[in-house]
């Protein structure tokens, strides 16, 4: 059975992914209920899976892990074994922040934050390359990043 929300639950999630920081008492006067209903609310949200987890969004550049690399990896053999080998084998590595399976020429598209060319290199040469599982790799590398909201649309 799916979970209904309505408009101040929705008004609610648009708030927390604009800043998770805010107060029960800020969230209140934006969507003109007392503070309370508000907080039960949220749990609601919460419990019901609406609202995974609260993270701090955090400046590649001042991390000096600037360098955005969206990488395509097709696997030797499609199988259940070397898919889930595949997938355990990335969790190692925090450079990874995303993990799609994907359809089309290859199997998952990964992106992955690193310093620079020279540790990108290090990384497929030394570390995804050691992953039994893949057959072929294909980097594509952002010049830019132009936008990421870092939210979902609601």
């Amino acid at each position: 059975m799916e979970a209904k929300i309505d408009e101040t639950d929705r008004q609610l999630l648009i708030l927390l992914q604009q800043n998770s920081n805010i107060t029960i008492k800020e969230l209140a006067q934006k969507v003109s209920l007392s503070p309370t209903p508000v907080f039960e609310r949220i749990k609601r949200l919460e419990r019901d899976g609406f609202i995974s987890k609260y993270v701090a969004v955090l400046n590649a550049e001042k991390l000096s892990q600037g360098f955005i690399v969206f990488c395509y990896v097709r696997l030797k053999q499609h199988s259940k074994q070397n898919g889930n080998d595949f997938i355990a084998a990335i969790q190692r590595f925090p450079q990874i922040t995303e993990c799609y399976n994907i359809s089309g020429d290859y199997d998952f598209m990964l992106k992955i934050y690193v310093k620079d060319m020279r540790q990108y290199q290090d990384l497929v040469l030394n570390q995804l390359g050691e992953i039994d599982s893949i057959g072929s790799l294909k980097s594509i590398f952002a010049m830019c990043e132009i936008m990421n909201k870092h939210g979902i649309p609601v």
